[in-house]
């Protein structure tokens, strides 16, 4: 099947979860004759690509990957972007990525990852999926899950019930209680936040972004003051052996409300990013679930975790959890404004100063830290 030369429009914007300081490039070295990328969008935006598939392939573009849903599949083709430990630029980087996607997010949903396939290109020039010739890409193949039953639009449409969420509380418990303890030390997990509060302050505080000072000030100083007097409390959750490889990147729109409830899209390009205390990818959640208006959800699967797991961190924590994850997600929501060529570029600041009253919120019940 020949392709069509040209870009392609994203039918959406793209997500806010990337990390900064990426290079991509279009033609990676991958061997004689790179294909180039628009030249692989384009192949796989169209139908006749995919076997067994009629009618329009929806395209949705993010900041790491493109997507393209053909029917009752998904395939995930990866941007040629550099990681700190990961060459995503070079096809054996893009190859072990697509592996470690499918590997790692098998655990919280076997069935959906169906594999990998090579994108490939015959002697005469023509790509193919699963085709002969040459390999010149690599995609994550996955079925597509009911839009409907994903958690953010069942937010919206005011159709999650609490016997849907104490599923996913068992599924996530079950998860959580079934990991080993990751060998972070004590002190490299204060670290972590330490180092990522500080890129947070940098981005935030800068002025072309006119974020509301007094807000932002308040809730920088009380996670500096809390990162302080707190510090013994996550020194021992690591001590404690709490911290576990987890999810990585655990929002509404990776969960789905499956009668068995399953989450995709798992971080599979950073092992630091994946190792988390539940408590803190919990919180996460609890507080993108409130940002759509859905606020009990998150403090539901907290009680229902820390029963099945015998582990109650305490509001504190929770409370600079929440914090600092919000602060997180506002930082990177302004990332993209740093781009050359932002997409949706409106969408950022406003979105960033909701993060921002999330944290805000959080932050005052920042009280004093308790350690067990």
């Amino acid at each position: 099947m020949r392709h069509r030369t040209g870009g392609v429009r994203p039918s959406e914007p793209g997500d806010n979860s990337a990390p900064m300081a990426q290079e991509w490039i279009d033609s990676p070295s991958d061997g004689p004759g790179p294909v180039p990328l628009r030249d692989k969008v384009a192949f796989l935006a169209d139908s006749d690509a995919y076997p067994d598939v009629q009618g329009r392939v929806t395209v949705r573009e993010t900041h790491m990957s493109w997507v393209f849903l053909a029917g009752d599949r998904v395939y995930k083709l990866k941007k040629p972007l550099r990681y700190p430990r990961r060459d995503g630029r070079f096809l054996w980087g893009r190859e072990f990525l697509c592996r470690e996607e499918v590997r790692l997010n098998r655990r919280l949903a076997p069935d959906v990852y169906l594999g990998v396939s090579a994108l490939t290109v015959t002697a005469d020039g023509r790509l193919a999926l699963q085709g002969g010739g040459r390999t010149v890409d690599w995609l994550v193949v996955m079925r597509r899950l009911p839009a409907e039953r994903m958690l953010d639009n069942a937010i919206a449409a005011g159709a999650v019930d609490r016997e849907r969420i104490d599923r996913l509380g068992e599924r996530l418990s079950g998860f959580y209680r079934g990991l080993a303890p990751e060998p972070v030390s004590p002190q490299t997990y204060l670290q972590r936040f330490a180092g990522e509060h500080a890129r947070n302050r940098a981005v935030l505080t800068d002025p072309r972004f006119a974020l509301p000072k007094g807000a932002l000030q308040r809730v920088l100083d009380a996670l500096d003051r809390w990162l302080e007097a707190g510090a013994p409390a996550l020194r021992e959750r690591a001590r404690a052996g709490r911290i576990v490889e987890g999810h990585g990147d655990l929002r509404p729109e990776h969960v789905c409300l499956c009668d068995t409830p399953v989450v995709i899209d798992g971080l599979e390009f950073s092992l630091a990013l994946r190792q988390v205390d539940p408590f803190d990818e919990l919180a996460f959640l609890g507080m993108e679930c409130d940002r759509l208006g859905a606020p009990w959800i998150g403090p539901r699967l907290i009680r229902q975790c820390g029963e099945a797991l015998d582990d109650h961190p305490g509001a504190p924590l929770l409370a600079f959890y929440t914090a600092y994850r919000a602060c997180l997600r506002a930082r990177l929501a302004l990332a993209h404004l740093l781009e050359p060529d932002p997409r949706s570029p409106e969408r950022w600041v406003p979105l960033a100063a909701d993060y921002l009253s999330l944290a805000e919120r959080a932050a005052a019940n920042l009280g004093p830290p308790a350690t067990r």
